[in-house]
């Protein structure tokens, strides 16, 4: 355990931000299971509703530093064209 106060404070913020963390990335997993079971099932008008879903929550993941921003940008361009492929 740390002793310094400064040390002491560190840890509960990164306690704070790593549940943070942990709940937007079971986020992020969900939505992509969600649509991808929609794009299989070919279901194409509702995957094309939550595909801006997706999108959003790729960009808030990005912007917080969960997930570097090219590989989110990489996973919104493959949904993208999954999408199309099915189609």
């Amino acid at each position: 355990m740390p002793k310094r106060r400064a040390a002491v404070k560190r840890l509960r913020v990164d306690k704070k931000r790593h549940q943070r963390n942990v709940t937007l990335k079971r986020v992020i997993k969900k939505t992509l299971k969600n649509y991808r079971s929609l794009v299989t099932s070919k279901k194409t008008e509702d995957a094309q509703k939550t595909l801006p879903k997706v999108y959003s929550i790729l960009d808030k993941a990005a912007k917080k530093n969960i997930m570097h921003y090219r590989t989110a940008d990489r996973l919104k361009a493959r949904l993208a064209q999954s999408l199309t492929k099915k189609a």
